[in-house]
């Protein structure tokens, strides 16, 4: 009887050890499965964040690149104009200042435009010069200008006008501007293609 009793202890005392193993190693299998799922998706994320790190450092160099390229472009046409501005500022201003500060050229012009005027309008004229020149034309209008054409010229002088002229009807109804500012802007615009060929070959 003691052995019988003996004997079922042992058988469940072994099949309880056997299933407490059994179920043991399935908890221990079954965390291990749920780890390695961990560990893949751990290494899967942190495979998408580096993936989306060089991708954004990559859009990010090329903007910087592009920004860099555009403001460098934008630097060397700035330089190149002002560079062009400059030598046309120059040689402008010098042709200007000598052309419109000729007597004879002052002259010559007044008389071609006053025949011009003459001819085609009946009306007086109303002439703006400068200051710097009314010693030498003043008496040129009122003599020399006067007796071809056939209406009135008012001729007034002025300190505002470095050179050339302005000239038109006394009504006001519209005038002919070859200033110094007018005239070298005319020729500016004439010099530009050609100094921006010859400095930069564009």
């Amino acid at each position: 009887m003691q052995d019988k009793l003996q004997e079922l202890t042992d058988k469940l005392f072994n099949e309880g050890l056997s299933k407490g193993k059994q179920e043991g190693e399935a908890l221990l299998a079954d965390a291990r499965k749920k780890a390695d799922a961990i560990v893949r998706d751990a290494k899967k994320q942190a495979e998408a964040i580096i993936e989306q790190a060089n991708k954004d450092a990559e859009d990010l160099k090329v903007k910087v690149g592009s920004d860099l390229k555009m403001a460098s472009s934008q630097a060397l046409q700035a330089t190149k104009k002002d560079i062009e501005n400059l030598v046309i500022s120059s040689l402008s201003d010098k042709e200007v200042a000598g052309v419109l500060s000729s007597e004879d050229f002052v002259k010559g012009v007044i008389s071609a435009v006053a025949e011009k005027f003459s001819t085609q309008e009946a009306a007086d004229l109303d002439i703006v010069l400068p200051e710097s020149m009314k010693s030498s034309l003043e008496p040129f209008i009122q003599n020399e200008l006067s007796k071809k054409f056939r209406n009135g010229i008012n001729a007034t002088f002025s300190k505002k006008i470095a050179g050339g002229f302005t000239i038109g009807p006394k009504d006001g109804s519209y005038f002919i501007s070859l200033t110094d500012e007018t005239f070298k802007s005319l020729i500016s615009e004439y010099l530009r293609p050609v100094t921006r060929k010859l400095l930069f070959g564009e």
